[in-house]
């Protein structure tokens, strides 16, 4: 089965690629497809009545508007907010990569493509064997690089693209999602880092008080550029 998506992941933990995630899937809903969302490994979690959720998985979720269960989107949720082989380690479970496979495989059935986050950084442990990087291999999607425009994220961004490569993937093309208010310093990290990566395929623009049925203003998503990466 010939898989059609992206698999977003990111220079660290806390630079947005749940914001980015959304917008790509508004995005491609936009152009008239069908459009699933996962997120295969999430840690942290509230529990409403009987049930837990993670928060970022529930945004996907709710912007993909595809009727599956909370537990297709989210087939690996643990509770505790620590590093996933961590937090697996705590509640006595084991992340298997042959599961969350299973799972894209049963939301790439049912859509035209799938949008899926990653957790935390390219090398994030998922057990005591696996990472984020080997996930991504299992699931050969095109990837993309999500950039929170901060401090040391040139450093980050680099070697993230430096590890994709010596992992035996190419990243297809890399965001920049600015993480405060525009000054003259972020657009040289941008500057920089588009020298280095090659230009965005998207800039998201500081949203601070964005709300979830909200989009960011003026962002630039280069859709056409998106659709050729999902394209069969």
């Amino acid at each position: 089965m010939k898989r059609r998506g992206i698999f977003l992941t990111g220079t660290d933990t806390g630079i947005g690629k749940t914001h980015v995630a959304v917008h790509l899937i508004r995005a491609l809903r936009s152009v008239g497809l069908k459009v699933a969302a996962m997120k295969p490994v999430a840690s942290g979690a509230v529990r409403v009545g009987d049930d837990w959720f993670n928060d970022d998985a529930q945004q996907l979720h709710r912007a993909a508007a595809l009727e599956v269960p909370y537990g297709w989107v989210n087939p690996s949720l643990l509770r505790m907010a620590a590093s996933p082989h961590l937090a697996a380690r705590a509640e006595g479970v084991s992340i298997q990569l042959e599961t969350l496979v299973e799972a894209l495989d049963r939301l790439a059935a049912l859509a035209d493509c799938v949008v899926v986050e990653g957790v935390g950084g390219w090398r994030v442990p998922l057990n005591d064997q696996e990472d984020v990087a080997d996930l991504a291999r299992r699931f050969d999607l095109p990837v993309i690089l999500v950039v929170g425009l901060r401090l040391g994220c040139i450093n980050h961004a680099r070697l993230t693209a430096e590890s994709m490569l010596n992992s035996g993937l190419v990243m297809a093309g890399w965001i920049a999602n600015e993480l405060s208010p525009t000054t003259e310093e972020s657009q040289d990290m941008l500057l920089a880092l588009g020298d280095r990566l090659g230009r965005p395929l998207l800039k998201m623009p500081f949203a601070p008080h964005q709300g979830e049925g909200e989009s960011a203003p003026n962002n630039r998503i280069d859709i056409v550029e998106i659709l050729r990466l999902v394209a069969p």
